[in-house]
């Protein structure tokens, strides 16, 4: 469709939709570590409107749900923006060659 109205190659749709999806991926540790902040004050908000509803162990519950997705989501976080960035196996894993399924 570019090339169709002499236009440049990067004035296509799909072309600009990756330019603007690259704005969107967490490069640095700050990022990450802003993102976290972020997915924190979100959960620890809906942690408190959950005791709010359900006054009790339910709440309780709920609320610690809201907070370990966020540990969950932040370790993940941290580790995809680690310096090496590579995939760090355990050396057992490696001493020993993986059976295949039959």
């Amino acid at each position: 469709m570019a090339d169709f109205r002499h236009w440049p190659g990067f004035c296509s749709a799909l072309d600009m939709l990756r330019r603007i999806g690259r704005l969107f991926v967490i490069k640095t540790r700050f990022e990450a570590m802003a993102v976290i902040y972020a997915l924190a004050l979100g959960a620890v908000e809906r942690g408190q409107h959950y005791l709010e509803t359900w006054p009790g162990i339910g709440g309780w519950l709920l609320a610690g749900a809201c907070t370990g997705a966020v540990f969950l989501a932040g370790a993940r976080l941290m580790e995809l923006t680690r310096k090496d960035s590579g995939e760090r196996r355990r050396r057992s894993d490696l001493d020993t060659p993986r059976q295949e399924l039959a």
